[in-house]
């Protein structure tokens, strides 16, 4: 059972939202992405948010999102934006931080076209590649937990079980 907050990164597509829900339900706590609940509270999407109000107006969303989090959320497992680390560098005091590391042709294959369209930073595989190549040093330099995320939900999740429990 959770005592905490776990905090789940890892580049867009790697599981964070699926392997999180199923974390959540099997610890009996709240799941929450930040993702949606930027987008709940703005009303539109990323992508939307992205287009109308710009990438830095998206990052300050983040960085008030991870403030809420620290300030009203005793235990949960948090899917954190694929940039959340990146930008949000008090994300590491929200809890226990574990990256969902993927090779990013996986990335490639889990994605269906119409989900590559939603992800803004997604303009072509080859620019999301330098991205994930730059995130990925940092994701492992900042996570407290690495977990092989290029396998089953099952073995991903009973990974997360034994390491987070």
């Amino acid at each position: 059972m959770l005592s905490t907050r776990v905090v789940l990164i890892g580049f867009m597509g790697s599981g964070k939202s699926s392997v999180g829900r199923l974390l959540a339900k099997e610890n009996k706590t709240l799941f929450l992405d930040t993702d949606a609940m930027i987008e709940s509270s703005e009303g539109m999407t990323v992508s939307e948010i992205f287009s109308e109000k710009g990438e830095m107006y998206f990052r300050t969303l983040e960085n008030d999102t991870v403030a809420w989090l620290k300030a009203n959320v005793n235990t949960a497992v948090i899917s954190a934006g694929g940039g959340m680390l990146v930008y949000c560098k008090a994300l590491k005091e929200v809890g226990t931080i574990v990256y969902l590391k993927v090779p990013f042709k996986t990335i490639l294959s889990r994605m269906t076209p119409a989900e590559l369209e939603k992800r803004p930073l997604f303009k072509s595989p080859k620019e999301a590649e330098v991205i994930y190549n730059e995130r990925n040093a940092i994701y492992e330099e900042q996570a407290d937990i690495v977990i092989n995320a290029d396998d089953t939900i099952d073995n991903v999740l009973n990974a997360l079980v034994s390491t987070t429990s």
